[in-house]
């Protein structure tokens, strides 16, 4: 659909949210990962270490804690990588540590469930993004990308240290500041075109959008013309429940002033929280709109 965000976010218009005033410059050379803390044994990978592990590819959706309902601060991309729990398997991690926290090379940290990294999803130390190597805003050499959460507790770029501890003994650079300690992503859904406030031609209107509920899946998604009742949309193909999902419906628009509401229901059978709050402190709830004029 003309206008409807791309399945896949390239590189160059996907999302950048972080706190570096001045973008890293590590060389995959002076490049170690530091794993430390509640574990068997300590040790240090070295970028060559990382040949011994698998590599993954998947397609994953990221989404920031920050994004306003409607926003653009989510993006899909597909990463290249070692999965984060192998490697924590190596270093054995203690059954009472319950947090990663993981420390970019500019001292940034982010505190991540352990239970989420081991549960089986694809949980990544990427080194590529769209089959390059990790752009240098996007954390070169490696970051990291955990399907379900909010990049502020998952997404550490640049990263360098592993801590293995407890969510009662350390706290992120986010949770100091008050946001909630661990982040699971909230559905959402967002109406791509018609773009707001157009002037659209009555008859048929394809209505379009995009909506994610990271690693539960989107199971439908309904829409709404001036408060009246929920329709269902066609959805496209699901690609896997970690990624977001794209979906269409064909409006019979008569002339005036309309407006449009989107909501989506995710893989589990539960309804988007419809109550309009803002990002503070685990993420936006609420129903996005868009109001055209047919004429």
């Amino acid at each position: 659909v003309p206008g409807a965000t791309s399945f896949v976010t390239t590189n160059r218009d996907f999302y950048r949210i972080d706190t570096a005033l001045q973008v890293p410059r590590l060389t995959t050379a002076d490049w170690r990962l530091r794993i430390h803390g509640m574990v068997d044994g300590e040790t240090t990978l070295t970028w060559d270490d990382l040949a011994g592990f698998e590599v993954v590819e998947r397609l994953v959706t990221l989404t920031c804690v920050s994004n306003e309902i409607g926003g653009d601060l989510a993006g899909n991309a597909r990463w290249t990588g070692y999965r984060m729990s192998e490697i924590l398997d190596r270093v054995g991690v203690r059954p009472d540590a319950d947090m990663l926290l993981s420390t970019s090379v500019d001292g940034f940290t982010v505190g991540t469930p352990v239970a989420v990294v081991r549960d089986g999803r694809d949980a990544l130390l990427a080194v590529a993004m769209n089959g390059e190597p990790l752009p240098l805003e996007h954390g070169y050499p490696a970051r990291q990308v955990v399907p379900g959460l909010y990049g502020y507790v998952s997404a550490t770029k640049w990263v360098v240290d592993w801590e293995l501890t407890r969510f009662d003994r350390a706290q992120a650079y986010w949770t100091q500041r008050g946001w909630a300690p661990q982040g699971p992503i909230r559905t959402a859904s967002r109406i791509d075109v018609p773009a707001p406030f157009a002037r659209i031609t009555a008859g048929p209107v394809v209505v379009a959008g995009t909506a994610w509920a990271q690693h539960r899946g989107i199971g439908r998604v309904e829409i709404r013309v001036d408060g009246g009742p929920w329709q269902e949309t066609e959805p496209a193909t699901e690609y896997s429940a970690d990624t977001w999902r794209q979906w269409r419906w064909v409006w019979d628009a008569s002339p005036g002033e309309h407006r449009l509401e989107v909501r989506a229901v995710d893989g589990t059978g539960a309804g988007q929280d419809e109550q309009r709050r803002p990002p503070v402190p685990d993420g936006a709830t609420g129903l996005h709109s868009r109001t055209v004029t047919v004429g």
